[in-house]
């Protein structure tokens, strides 16, 4: 999958929303990808890796996995 403009350099992509978070190298499905960052909910991590997203309370996205949408804390 193509990577976001903005998180181009970026492997994994949290909805702070949905406290999901996709790995871009293996996700197969851009239009949730797309409506993520269109809605300016997403955020990356630093250190890029998903030990640091599950840290920061974030759950690896599997297809047909939905979790509750809250409003974004920031």
């Amino acid at each position: 999958m193509e990577r976001p403009t903005r998180f181009e350099h970026s492997r994994y992509l949290g909805d702070k929303r949905t406290q999901l978070v996709y790995d871009l190298d293996e996700w197969s499905q851009p239009e949730v990808v797309d409506e993520i960052v269109a809605a300016e909910v997403a955020t990356s991590f630093a250190p890029d890796t998903i030990v640091e997203a599950r840290n920061r309370g974030y759950t690896l996205a599997t297809p047909g996995r939905r979790r509750i949408r809250r409003a974004p804390r920031s």
